[in-house]
């Protein structure tokens, strides 16, 4: 394993000269365009030509096409121009295996995985907590998914990716028209029936290290007004853990679409989703007694007896009215019931170099013996409406958008202490009833001058929050008050967007935008016996600042430049026994995305048509320079958590004719820390590693071959350290699989 390096002091620099970078890559590329701009038009044919609107919200299974790198300025109801945006469209890529997101991610900058072996996902974004993906709104075809959208924003579901056509990614404050989130947004596009046919369908079939076995089967088609989408996926696998890393997960949706080419269509969906998995837990960085050692045994297990259960059943409906051309309405109702639950052994003994009781720590000790028992339920129940208008003032047309959620999560917990490490049930410990009323209001305009749009927006937020404990058993005993709190919060938030075209497919961006998060329930209402909440405890507010340049003039050429900063004061978090507002963190940084497909350019510059017949090569590159740091409080002057100084992402892509596809992804991340404070044995050293994927069809259009290597020379890194310790990355690791479409 690599020893963990000195944190660089020079990332203010870093900054200035990747702004440097930035001006010129600006004027460069800028100019190079220019060289390529067609050729003017004959007199009196240089008026603007309105072409219609497509309304594409999701590809149908099988009619896979590569998509373009941004989402368009105005698209159905949303307005996307004057925002950061980025679509990653999965049919670029060989199939996806056992939802590696790792390779998900590989097209677009500044997101963070924090690495797992569960089905469990966690995203970070510019410095951002990845835990979970809690600061970031995550939607499934425009739906949140998180198990509350405030409460407990946690994303333990995530659709498999087989059955997702793209991820739009609306970076930082791009997000504002779709959740509060400082971290932007991240939307789930799955598949729409298919209207070429009347019945179609595929079955995959994977196997690979560890016992990974992975199928998905789906079956599509239209009768008369009727379309349909339904599929099934099951994963299991064992883990590369000595024990208890197995996963067993089961999930199914159905979507029936009526009417999909007239101008008013329904929209029926139903998922179902169950999985389990072990947690083996967290290891040391250094031996000790009764401690498991990274260095001596990465694969080592801590816990034997430590389970993770999820279940999902949501239902969906959705009615889409184009009146005209340029007025569109959507109308969405959606709930259904999650399930959270969790039993892990407790510990004790000697604690680890952190000073806490259990990293690493092998339990042992009285209370080994026994174990703590969690669940979490939450019935949902919501609707959105959003409104799209065109309207002509002068001799141009503008473009009004706006919407109204209401929103309500009941959500009650318990916990329960069992007499054994495995037991599934126990003495009631804690009870509480948690509740939450949201009805946000949203509008914003696109006003557009010739080449020019400025686009305000507004957002208000209405949320009234409702936590009481019922049963807590260390405040009796502590002959402490159980908890209550009622709040009511309703805080306005702004944003400006602006986009100059500056060529055909080029155009310079800017943004500002506001953000906002409340307080979490157990940070409203912490369970511990002694702990207490300060009575000025404010909610987390933060600005976010962008600017940028983007363009596809070529189909051979893609970039994205820009600067940002995102100032978030307020920040919730506990000091010892205490939940405060623990001060303020400046995130400023760099981002930048090329794709260059080296057979088209030699095809454009020679007259050729290579591509026709050897496929198209693609090399891209990512990358995020950040400087982020606490302003103040307890930890002036440290970085975030999980806020590497680089993130770089590159590699090849190769395709050919829609048969063949290759895949050589690499991932470079600086170290960094996994905790606010720094903390030495907190820290997560730099690493790099590579996946080589590939998919060939072999039979027609119908067999297919998929396989792959992940972590390709085997890194040994980790990328999660939590409070029970690191949980090292898988190693080397292999796929193999065919895929058949009737």
């Amino acid at each position: 394993m690599k020893q963990p390096k000195l944190r660089s002091q020079s990332a203010g620099r870093a900054l200035a000269a990747a702004s440097l970078v930035n001006s010129i890559l600006l004027a460069g590329l800028a100019s190079a365009q220019s060289t390529s701009a067609p050729a003017a038009k004959p007199a009196g044919t240089n008026a603007p030509v309105k072409l219609p609107t497509v309304v594409v919200t999701g590809e149908s299974e099988g009619d896979a096409q590569i998509q373009p790198a941004f989402l368009p300025a105005v698209e159905g109801t949303r307005i996307y121009s004057g925002k950061k945006t980025t679509v990653l469209d999965l049919d670029a890529l060989p199939t996806i295996v056992n939802n590696n997101y790792r390779q998900a991610l590989a097209l677009t900058p500044g997101l963070l995985l924090s690495e797992e072996s569960t089905p469990l996902v966690s995203i970070g974004y510019r410095g951002l907590s990845p835990h979970r993906t809690m600061f970031m709104q995550v939607l499934k075809d425009g739906i949140p998914i998180h198990a509350d959208m405030f409460g407990y924003p946690e994303a333990y579901y995530t659709p498999p990716l087989d059955t997702v056509d793209r991820m739009e990614f609306l970076h930082g404050g791009a997000s504002l028209m779709y959740g509060p989130q400082p971290g932007g947004a991240l939307n789930y596009v799955t598949h729409l029936p298919s209207r070429a046919t009347r019945f179609s369908g595929g079955s995959s079939q994977i196997f690979g290290s560890d016992g990974l076995y992975s199928t998905f089967n789906y079956a599509t088609g239209t009768e008369g007004r009727v379309g349909y989408y339904a599929y099934f996926n099951h994963r299991q696998a064992d883990g590369f853990r000595a024990a208890n890393s197995d996963v067993s997960l089961y999930t199914g949706s159905v979507k029936l679409v009526l009417d999909a080419d007239t101008d008013s269509r329904w929209i029926f969906a139903f998922d179902g989703y169950q999985e389990e998995h072990g947690e083996p837990g967290g290891l040391s960085v250094a031996p000790g007694a009764s401690l498991a050692s990274y260095s001596a045994d990465r694969s080592a297990t801590t816990r034997l007896f430590d389970r993770f259960r999820l279940e999902r059943f949501a239902p969906s409906l959705a009615w889409q009215k184009d009146f005209s051309e340029g007025t569109k309405l959507e109308l969405k109702a959606w709930g259904g019931y999650y399930s959270r639950f969790s039993k892990r052994q407790r510990t004790g003994g000697a604690g680890a170099v952190t000073g806490t009781a259990t990293f690493g720590v092998i339990p042992n000790g009285a209370n080994a013996t026994s174990n703590t028992i969690e669940q979490q339920e939450f019935y949902t129940a919501a609707a959105e409406a959003r409104l799209r208008h065109d309207w002509t003032l002068g001799e141009h047309t503008h473009t009004f958008a706006g919407g109204v959620m209401l929103y309500h999560m009941d959500s009650p917990r318990t916990d329960q202490r069992g007499t054994t490490p495995s037991a599934e049930s126990g003495a009631l410990r804690n009870q509480s009833e948690r509740d939450l009323l949201y009805a946000p209001i949203f509008v914003e305009n696109k006003f557009t001058f010739d080449k020019l749009s400025i686009t305000p927006g507004l957002r208000v937020e209405n949320i009234v929050q409702s936590v009481r404990e019922r049963v807590n058993v260390d405040k009796t005993t502590a002959g402490t008050p159980l908890g209550v709190k009622d709040e009511h919060s309703f805080v306005p938030l702004v944003g400006i967007g602006l986009e100059y075209e500056l060529k055909p497919k080029v155009s310079a961006y800017a943004n500002v935008s506001q953000s906002y998060r409340p307080a979490v329930f157990t940070e409203a209402v912490p369970t511990g016996g002694g702990a207490v909440v300060n009575n000025d405890l404010a909610e987390g507010q933060s600005w976010q600042y962008e600017i940028g340049l983007r363009g596809n003039p070529q189909p051979w050429l893609t970039w994205d430049t820009s600067l940002f900063r995102l100032d978030f004061d307020n920040q919730i978090g506990a000091v010892g026994a205490t939940v405060q507002n623990v001060g303020r963190a400046i995130h400023n940084g760099w981002e930048g995305a090329l794709e260059l497909d080296l057979v088209g350019l030699y095809d454009q510059l020679n007259k050729t048509d290579a591509a026709d017949r050897w496929g198209s090569v693609s090399l891209y590159a990512n990358a995020m320079l950040l400087d982020a740091a606490f302003k103040g409080g307890a930890n002036n002057g440290k970085s975030p958590q999980y806020a590497p100084e680089y993130l770089l992402r590159t590699g090849v892509n190769y395709r050919w004719r829609d048969r063949t596809k290759v895949s050589f992804l690499g991932t470079f991340v600086d170290d960094h820390f996994a905790d606010d404070a720094n903390t030495a044995a907190f820290q997560v050293p730099a690493y790099m590693t590579w996946d080589l994927t590939a998919e060939v069809k072999v039979w027609k259009e119908s067999v297919s071959l998929v396989a792959g290597i992940n972590n390709l020379f085997d890194e040994d890194y980790y990328s999660r350290i939590r409070g029970d310790g690191i949980d090292p990355a898988y190693g080397r690791n292999y796929y193999l699989g065919v895929s058949v479409k009737f």
